[in-house]
């Protein structure tokens, strides 16, 4: 007899999922299933379920019906018979980027350059991104998930299923930070710092020792709040106040060294211009946000000044082990977040209360197995 699992599955764009029973994945060569005990619920879920076909009908979704779900984590309950690191009962988190592992990128080593390389349980980032979405169709969103060995994070004892869960979100401001190659002496701005991107940017940047870190955004009470984590090191700013560039002039000496967009959808190209005005001469500005269209950039300046522009998408799955490394270290603190828990009854609530969340710190999540994040 077919094992089967729940999965939450969502049979048409902008519909609601429906819990079904599926086939449980059987792993083999060098993938492994896992035992899916919390995933995250980013924030632009929801645009993607419903707008991603028409914003970017160039790059697919997984093919429907699918299981979605971009951050599991939990243990490994069975692994393919070419699987050498990980074993069953090991804790972890899954990297949903996919790699072809044959493209001319891949065979130099640099995965997330792959011409087919795609989001598990979320979409692709090329027209031929397909092939991937098709080989590895689990999402987090169920009661397990199949994933190549390469893919996996181990996890320490101290971090929990739920935050682990987060890694994609901090994963993406970390591969950042690496960009720029900030540290110890430097100073950062983060536009959109009090969201779910910018926090676990400031988070880590404050980990790798970051001296200086300017934050704007709208609310004021999330921003004292962020500001409230580090306050020697941290200093913020309402962009319902004024220019962003004109404050920053007004709190350093000629610019920051780098300059990171966390900005969300929608969002004007006013401020990300300003952020790019704010850099000193020789400065790194990484792109991480979702600001939009045809943005005017002065080009010619940014050569004058010896400045950088960089778009950084996601994180390598050796980025994400530094992380959890920092984070089992406690050299990042990651207890600021506030797990807010669902069942995968709920994933359709779930989606629709993020309205809710409260900014950056709310940390969204399925628990597909029931389990309290922590087993």
């Amino acid at each position: 007899m077919t094992q089967t699992m729940t999965a939450a599955r969502m049979h048409a764009v902008g519909e609601p999922m429906v819990l079904e029973e599926v086939p449980l994945p059987i792993p083999t060569g060098a993938d492994v299933r896992v035992r899916v005990e919390s995933c995250n619920i980013v924030p632009n879920l929801a645009n993607i379920l419903a707008n991603w076909t028409t914003w970017f009908p160039q790059n697919p979704l997984p093919a429907l019906p699918a299981i979605f779900g971009l951050d599991p984590a939990g243990v490994v309950e069975a692994v393919g018979p070419d699987v050498r690191v990980f074993a069953p009962g090991d804790r972890v988190y899954v990297n949903p980027g996919r790699s072809c592992g044959a493209c001319k990128e891949c065979r130099s080593g640099k995965i997330m350059h792959c011409q087919h390389f795609a989001f598990a349980g979320y979409f692709g980032l090329t027209p031929t991104s397909s092939v991937m979405l098709d080989r590895y169709p689990y999402g987090g969103l169920a009661e397990y998930t199949l994933a190549p060995e390469g893919s996996l994070v181990r996890l320490p004892d101290n971090l929990s299923f739920h935050r682990a869960a987060r890694f994609g979100y901090l994963g993406t401001g970390y591969a950042a930070l690496q960009k720029a190659q900030l540290g110890p002496g430097s100073s950062l701005l983060i536009n959109g710092i009090s969201g779910t991107l910018g926090l676990g940017t400031a988070l880590f940047a404050l980990a790798q020792g970051v001296t200086t870190i300017l934050g704007t955004g709208r609310n004021r009470e999330l921003l004292e709040r962020v500001r409230a984590i580090s306050p020697d090191r941290i200093q913020v700013f309402s962009t319902d106040d004024g220019p962003i560039d004109k404050w920053v002039s007004e709190v350093t000496d000629g610019g920051v060294d780098g300059y990171i967009s966390a900005l969300g959808p929608n969002t004007p190209h006013a401020p990300f211009l300003e952020g790019l005005r704010s850099l000193r001469r020789g400065g790194v500005a990484v792109n991480v946000g979702a600001t939009a269209g045809d943005v005017p950039i002065d080009v010619h300046h940014l050569m004058d000044q010896q400045q950088s522009l960089v778009g950084s998408c996601w994180f390598s799955p050796g980025e994400g082990q530094e992380m959890a490394a920092l984070a089992g270290s406690g050299a990042v603190d990651l207890s600021v977040f506030e797990d807010v828990v669902f069942g995968l009854e709920d994933v359709n609530d779930a989606i629709n209360g993020l309205e809710n969340r409260n900014g950056g710190f709310s940390n969204y999540v399925i628990s597909p197995n029931g389990g309290n994040g922590n087993d």
